[in-house]
């Protein structure tokens, strides 16, 4: 899988990018993932990416020069099955969705910031928009973050233990049932006694239930 990532403040990516499992899907040959800085595709001297908004109101909007030229460019090499603006107003992201953009080839996620880009942008480029909460981020740059962590995970071959993908929270519209590790006992706390069995059948039943009832008690909607 390639993702292509265009923003105005790479910085604000380059660190996550390279830690813990995307770190190690990168390693592994798994994900290709590409940060492009708008500021190389402005032809001012200062680099502006953003400019106040026309019928005037608060905030800077980004510029369509420059995000067009950045996406067109990209296109012109590869063909993406989706070009994703991360924005407050999108369809909320969830594990469907993850699941969804973790089987494409190509993806490009347009970042926008402050009041959000050029409308233009959004009637001409971008395929499909998407929220990840009802609030509102100062940028698209940790929203497009959590996004590409949601979906990277899901790739064949990036998880040691693919198994465990199939019992995380919302995955069959369940949250996940309680873990517990090493040791036994802690400040008079003990693991529940069906984990300790070795009876394998029974602890699938035991987590089973724990996931129907922690969903009921947290998320009753996912049960509807």
């Amino acid at each position: 899988m390639r993702i292509d990532i265009v923003t105005g403040f790479p910085k604000l990516l380059s660190s996550p990018l390279n830690e813990s499992i995307i770190k190690q899907a990168k390693k592994k040959k798994l994900v290709t993932i590409r940060i492009h800085d708008l500021r190389r595709y402005t032809h001012d001297k200062h680099r502006t990416v953003d400019d106040t908004p026309y019928g005037g109101g608060a905030g800077m909007v980004l510029k369509p020069e420059p995000i067009f030229e950045c996406v067109e460019s990209q296109q012109s090499k590869r063909s993406y099955e989706e070009a994703i603006y991360v924005t407050a107003d999108g369809e909320t992201f969830n594990q469907k969705i993850a699941n969804e953009l973790s089987l494409k080839r190509n993806l490009i996620i347009v970042c926008g910031h402050y009041k959000g880009v050029d409308e233009r942008v959004r009637l001409k480029l971008i395929t499909r928009e998407i929220s990840i909460g009802d609030y509102v981020l100062t940028g698209g740059e940790l929203a497009a973050m959590v996004i590409v962590d949601a979906i990277v995970r899901l790739i064949p071959g990036v998880l040691g233990d693919a198994e465990s993908l199939l019992t995380d929270s919302f995955q069959e519209r369940l949250l996940d049932s309680p873990v517990y590790t090493r040791p036994a006992e802690y400040r008079s706390m003990c693991v529940p006694d069906v984990l300790l069995s070795g009876d394998h059948q029974a602890i699938a039943r035991w987590r089973h239930q724990q996931r129907l009832e922690r969903t009921k008690l947290r998320r009753k909607d996912l049960l509807s």
